[in-house]
């Protein structure tokens, strides 16, 4: 008989749910058009950045410095605009500066060899200096008009936010490129044991090197968005988003060791905190104590799968006891090959 195999991914899809139901019950004005305009308008920089970091953790990489290169671009954006350049060419500087500090990063894991985790900690404060060097404690506040209606307004004639069809088509593209592409089988083998990915000839080093330039690419992007949605270029910007993309990520399925992940299990995470952060809001919770909801979900992403996989452990354990000394009592002469546990010996 066929088990149906219920996993995280699946159960972070029914929790959006059951917040989308709860929600609706709980309170008039969360269903509403307006609402979920405003979601989807308070996940978009998440939703952007957890698309790729999906990519790199499944890898066994992780990249801390994404809220400081939003940050950092959107501090060229503005520093741009303000000397004078059209907003199209600040917007391409901003892009170019998202990738060459995807670059360097990228460089410094994968030429130089040193960990993801101290690398990206480094560039995070880096990136964040640069910030305060490029407009000290000024802030550029003077966008033109149709550029602002990007960050916060919404398609004529709908409710629906500019942002939409741009998360829509990401999630499309990094879906098909994570799960019916050459590319994807190469992240889940390289996250899986970067060593027999190398053995068996993908070329390990280029893979995240080109993940971590387009990090840089998406954060310059998220770094728009996140200008024009706040109306101004500052270089305190983005503090903490690198732990909701994060948080998301990791309750959205993907295993912060590596080689495990889905693409709908992070959209559906990130609808999640975007939902239970609106539903709260609702509820008058202060803006500062949203931040315990990122702290829980980093928490129970890394903790709930472990003491999951460790009570199955026992379970199966208790179930078929004879499987841990590999023998039988009633039949000592009975040995299991040391290859395959619990399996029958194969015949001649």
């Amino acid at each position: 008989m066929t088990r149906l195999r219920f996993g995280w991914d699946k159960g972070v899809v029914l929790l959006l749910v059951l917040t989308l139901v709860i929600g609706s019950l709980t309170s008039p004005r969360f269903f509403t058009a307006s609402n979920l305009g405003f979601v989807v308008q308070d996940i978009g920089e998440i939703m952007i950045i957890a698309l790729i970091m999906t990519f790199i953790i499944i890898t066994g990489e992780i990249d801390l410095s994404v809220g400081s290169m939003v940050a950092l671009t959107g501090c060229v954006l503005g520093v741009a605009w303000h000397h004078g350049l059209s907003m199209w060419i600040a917007a391409a500087l901003a892009l170019l500066t998202g990738a060459l500090c995807g670059a360097l990063n990228g460089f410094l894991v994968t030429k130089v060899g040193l960990p993801s985790l101290a690398v990206t900690i480094g560039t995070l404060g880096l990136f964040r200096g640069l910030c305060w060097a490029l407009l000290g404690d000024t802030t550029v506040a003077d966008f033109p008009a149709n550029w602002l209606s990007f960050g916060y307004g919404t398609i004529p004639g709908t409710l629906v936010p500019w942002v939409t069809p741009i998360l829509v088509v990401l999630v499309l593209v990094f879906g098909v490129m994570l799960h019916l592409t050459r590319t994807g089988r190469w992240v889940y083998a390289i996250g899986q044991s970067a060593q027999a990915a190398r053995f068996a000839g993908i070329p390990v080093a280029r893979v995240k090197f080109r993940l971590y330039v387009l990090s840089g690419r998406l954060s310059g992007l998220a770094g728009i968005v996140y200008s024009m949605r706040f109306a101004s270029a500052r270089p305190d910007a983005a503090i903490g988003l690198e732990l909701a993309v994060i948080a998301a990520v990791l309750f959205g399925g993907v295993s912060i060791f590596g080689g495990v992940g889905t693409i709908w299990g992070v959209v559906s995470a990130v609808l999640f905190l975007g939902a239970i952060r609106s539903l709260l809001q609702l509820h008058s919770v202060p803006p500062n104590e949203l931040t315990i909801i990122t702290g829980l979900l980093l928490l129970a992403s890394v903790v709930i799968p472990v003491v999951a996989a460790r009570l199955g452990g026992l379970r199966r354990t208790h179930r078929h006891p004879d499987d841990r000394s590999g023998t039988s009592e009633k039949h000592p002469t009975d040995k299991q090959p040391r290859d395959s546990p619990g399996q029958p010996a194969r015949s001649a």
